[in-house]
């Protein structure tokens, strides 16, 4: 049976899903997080649609496992390509993505003019916000822009580099000259990299991180089932496929809190293997 007690299971390829993590403590204080971090498969942005969906069909189950109640895909690649086919194979858990709740952000500010996404390049191949914002409002419409050098930069901590300036003015250049003037951080990992873009963009363009209203979609599901804590019952808990003292150094600035420890874990080992076709688990 689910308690109220249980944690909130949060996920991403790397560090990029903190910024959700925040949002989600800074709006949900009497929550807990388990939070993996697939360091070993960053990024998913240029892997194979199978592949990301047997990644996110494993993580999921390693964090109910782990006692969530709810899961949040903070990864937009993973949202884009396994949020539909998670929630079959786990019926019994509420997992919400980041897209749509992006795509919801982006339509309220937007004045109906053309929606810039910033997103990876299988993201971006996806088309997934282009049709998130068109059943909200078929009339707008939605530029992307693939973004490859982004998700190492914050990775390697030089998200305020110069690099990261030469990048960003690279990426946003062709949404102004599409007309957008509202901006979607369509990639977890990018709201790290939110002053640099900004500066790229110009103070009269909206960014819109989808961490806040992804928090906001968690808190009305929580409340819907009864599920939602009210008071803080444990320590948050942090897991990582990679190399931990990294994770534990970059990830405490990114999340606003001290990290003290992360634990590894393996794949095949602490994490199943889930066979895409919802019918083998090796």
């Amino acid at each position: 049976m689910v308690e109220v007690t249980f944690p909130i299971g949060v996920f991403d390829s790397g560090l990029g899903g903190l910024s959700v993590a925040a949002e989600i403590l800074r709006r949900l204080p009497n929550e807990r997080i388990v939070y993996l971090a697939d360091n070993a498969h960053v990024p998913y942005g240029e892997r194979p649609l199978e592949e990301i969906q047997e990644f996110a069909l494993g993580i999921v189950g390693f964090l109910i496992e782990k006692g969530a109640k709810a899961v949040v895909m903070a990864c937009n690649m993973s949202s884009a390509a396994a949020l539909e086919i998670s929630q079959e194979y786990y019926p019994n858990v509420p997992i919400i993505g980041v897209i749509d709740p992006g795509a919801t952000a982006a339509v309220k500010v937007s004045n109906r003019k053309p929606i810039g996404v910033l997103a990876t390049t299988g993201t971006t191949r996806s088309e997934a916000y282009v049709r998130s914002v068109a059943r909200l409002d078929p009339t707008i419409r939605v530029v992307g822009q693939a973004c490859p050098r982004f998700v190492p930069l914050v990775e390697s901590g030089q998200a305020e580099s110069e690099e990261a300036e030469a990048a960003a003015c690279t990426y946003v250049a062709p949404l102004l000259g599409e007309g957008c003037r509202t901006i979607v951080l369509g990639c977890t990992h990018y709201p790290f990299l939110r002053k640099v873009i900004q500066t790229a963009a110009g103070d009269g363009v909206s960014i819109v991180d989808p961490a806040e209203e992804t928090a906001r979609a968690l808190e009305n599901i929580l409340n819907e089932r009864q599920l939602a804590s009210g008071e803080l019952n444990g320590p948050h808990i942090f897991y990582t496929s990679g190399e931990t003292d990294s994770f534990a150094a970059i990830g405490s600035a990114f999340l606003g809190r001290e990290i003290e420890a992360v634990e590894h874990v393996e794949w095949g080992v602490d994490i199943a293997l889930v066979s895409r076709d919802l019918q083998s688990r090796t």
